[in-house]
C-alpha cells in the first residue's frame, strides 16, 4: 500500500481523510500538538512538523510516494524574506521532499482561481495565462510555478484552482446578519464555487487520472454573481438581503480584503475536470449546495435572532 502524506490539515483535508483510507497508509502533517489525537483516532497517522520551520520537516523526506498539498501560503512575510510574493511554505516543503532517497511519485496542490486575476466576467479555461492582482494570488503563482519546476525532476504534479469553497458550516452567515453591503447589480461580478466535498473528491480523482503539470479549474456549473449569492444564502436562512451599493460606495464601506474580492469578476469553465478527471458533480450549482445546507444539522435554522 502506497504511503501518502497531507500537508495542510484543515477542514478540505478532513473530509478527504476517510476517501483516501484503505487505499493509501496515510499520514498528516500537524503543527498543533492538540490535533495529534484527532487525526490519530480517525486512521491517520500524525507527524508534527510546521511549514513554517524548515528544520521541524526532515521526518518527511523520502516519506511518501504521495503528497497531498492543501497548505495555503503564510499570511504574513517571514523574518528576512525580501517581498511579499514568495511561497517560502512550499518552498520548505519542496526543499525537504529533496532530501529523501527518492523523490515522491506525485503532488496533487490545492490553488486557486485567484491566480487569474481579474478576467472583466470572461469565461475562463485553464489555457489563459496567469494575472494575479493581489499579493496572495501573487504567492499561489510562485507555488505553483515552484510545483511545476520541481515536476520537471520526473514527479507528476496536478493543481487544482479551486474557487470559493462553501459547504453547510461554510456560508457567509455572519457577514449577512452584520449586513456588509453587496455591489449594485450594474456593478456586480461573477464568482465561482466549490462545494467542500465536491473538492475533495476531485482530489481523490487527481491522485488517479491528474496529468503531469496540469493545472485543473475545480469549480461547479454555477455562473451567478457575488450580489445574487448572498441574496440566495440569505433567503434559505431568513436573513435580510445585504444593500447594493455602487462600486465607489461599495469601496468606502469596505475592508481592503473585502473589496480585493468584490474587485475580480470571472466565470470559470471545468470541462478538463469532467473530461480528465472524470469527475461527477455531488452538487453541481451552488443552488444545490446551499439548498441542501439549509436542511442541515450543521448550522443554524433561526438566524434573525
Amino acid at each position: 500500500m502506497q504511503k501518502l502524506l497531507i500537508v495542510g490539515c484543515g477542514d478540505v483535508a478532513r473530509r478527504l481523510l476517510p476517501r483516501l483510507l484503505g487505499h493509501y497508509r496515510v499520514f498528516a502533517l500537524v503543527r498543533d500538538p492538540e490535533q495529534l489525537a484527532f487525526w490519530r483516532d480517525k486512521g491517520a497517522k500524525p507527524l508534527l512538523a510546521d511549514l513554517d520551520r524548515p528544520a521541524s520537516l526532515h521526518r518527511i523526506a523520502g516519506l511518501a510516494e504521495i503528497i497531498v498539498h492543501l497548505a495555503p501560503p503564510a499570511t504574513l512575510r517571514p523574518s528576512g524574506e525580501a517581498g511579499d510574493r514568495r511561497d517560502t511554505r512550499t518552498r520548505w516543503l519542496l526543499a525537504a521532499l529533496a532530501r529523501g532517497v527518492s523523490l515522491p511519485q506525485r503532488i496533487v496542490y490545492i490553488s486557486t482561481s485567484g491566480v487569474y486575476g481579474d478576467c472583466a466576467g470572461d469565461r475562463v479555461d485553464e489555457t489563459r495565462a496567469t494575472c494575479p492582482g493581489s499579493a496572495r494570488a501573487h504567492r499561489r503563482v510562485d507555488a505553483e510555478r515552484q510545483l511545476r519546476d520541481f515536476g520537471r525532476r520526473g514527479v507528476v504534479v496536478s493543481i487544482l484552482r479551486a474557487p470559493g469553497i462553501y459547504a453547510a458550516d461554510r456560508l457567509p452567515l455572519e457577514r449577512l446578519r452584520r449586513g456588509v453591503a453587496a455591489l449594485r447589480q450594474a456593478d456586480d461580478v461573477y464568482t465561482n464555487h466549490i462545494h467542500a466535498d465536491d473538492l475533495a473528491q476531485m482530489t481523490c480523482a487527481a491522485l488517479r487520472y491528474g496529468r503531469s503539470n496540469r493545472a485543473y479549474n475545480a469549480t461547479d456549473d454555477s455562473e451567478i454573481r457575488m450580489g445574487d449569492y448572498f441574496d440566495l444564502v440569505a433567503d434559505h436562512f431568513g436573513l435580510p438581503r445585504v444593500p447594493r451599493l455602487p462600486c465607489a460606495e461599495a469601496r468606502q464601506q469596505l475592508s481592503p480584503l473585502q473589496w480585493s474580492f468584490m474587485s475580480e469578476s470571472r466565470r470559470l469553465q471545468n470541462q478538463r475536470i469532467k473530461k480528465e478527471l472524470r469527475v461527477r458533480l455531488h452538487y453541481p450549482r451552488v443552488e444545490d449546495g446551499v439548498a441542501a445546507a439549509a436542511n442541515s444539522d450543521d448550522v443554524e435554522k433561526d438566524t434573525r435572532s
